[in-house]
C-alpha cells in the first residue's frame, strides 16, 4: 500500500492513552482517524490490503482496503473490542447468533459501530471497501471458528493476519434458519 495516502504522523496523537479504550472510544478514533486518510491516493491494484496506522501500548488502529469483496470469517479478537468507521463503500457486521436467526447490520460511507471484546463475529466487505479499524487493547491474537467435523472450533492465528472465511459455519447458521 502507498502510505503516502497516509498521514501516520498526526494519526499517533489519536492513539495516545493513558488507558485501553472502551468500544465506543474505539469507534470515535477510528472515526477521526479516517481524516488523516487520502482515498484518492491510495493505490487500488490487486485484491486490497491492510496498513498499520499506530500501535501503543493501548491501543492500534488499521486501515482496510479491500478491492474485491471480503469476508473476514468469524472470529474474535481475544478481549480487545474494536472500533470500524466506513470511509468508502459498504461493510456489513455480524455477532455469531445462537438460538436464532443470522442478523447482519450494514454500514456505508461516514457510518461507525463498535464491538466489544468478548463477542465474536464476521465482517463482509463489498469490493471497494475502505474501513479504519482500532482494537483497545492491541491485538494479541486472533481466533477463527469453523465447524469441523460437525462441531465448532476455534483455531488461534496471529493478530496481524487476516482471518478466513467460515463457509461451512456459514452453511450451517443458514440451514438453522430455515
Amino acid at each position: 500500500m502507498n502510505t503516502t495516502a497516509i498521514n501516520i504522523p498526526a494519526l499517533a496523537e489519536l492513539g495516545a492513552s493513558e488507558r485501553p479504550f472502551r468500544p465506543e472510544e474505539c469507534a470515535d478514533r477510528a472515526r477521526r482517524a479516517a481524516a488523516f486518510v487520502d482515498t484518492a491516493a491510495l493505490d487500488r491494484s490487486g485484491p486490497g490490503s491492510y496498513v498499520l496506522l499506530w500501535r501503543t501500548e493501548h491501543s492500534e488502529a488499521w486501515l482496510n482496503t479491500w478491492w474485491e469483496s471480503r469476508d473476514t470469517g468469524y472470529h474474535d479478537h481475544q478481549g480487545s473490542c474494536v472500533g470500524v468507521h466506513v470511509i468508502e463503500g459498504t461493510a456489513w457486521q455480524e455477532g455469531l447468533p445462537v438460538g436464532g436467526p443470522r442478523r447482519a447490520h450494514r454500514y456505508g460511507p461516514g457510518e461507525t459501530f463498535s464491538f466489544p471484546g468478548s463477542g465474536v463475529h464476521r465482517m463482509d466487505h463489498d469490493a471497494g471497501a475502505i474501513t479504519v479499524h482500532v482494537y483497545s487493547p492491541p491485538l494479541q491474537a486472533i481466533g477463527h471458528y469453523e465447524i469441523v467435523d460437525g462441531e465448532l472450533h476455534r483455531t488461534p492465528g496471529p493478530p496481524d493476519e487476516g482471518s478466513p472465511a467460515s463457509p461451512r459455519l456459514l452453511q450451517a447458521l443458514d440451514a438453522i434458519g430455515r
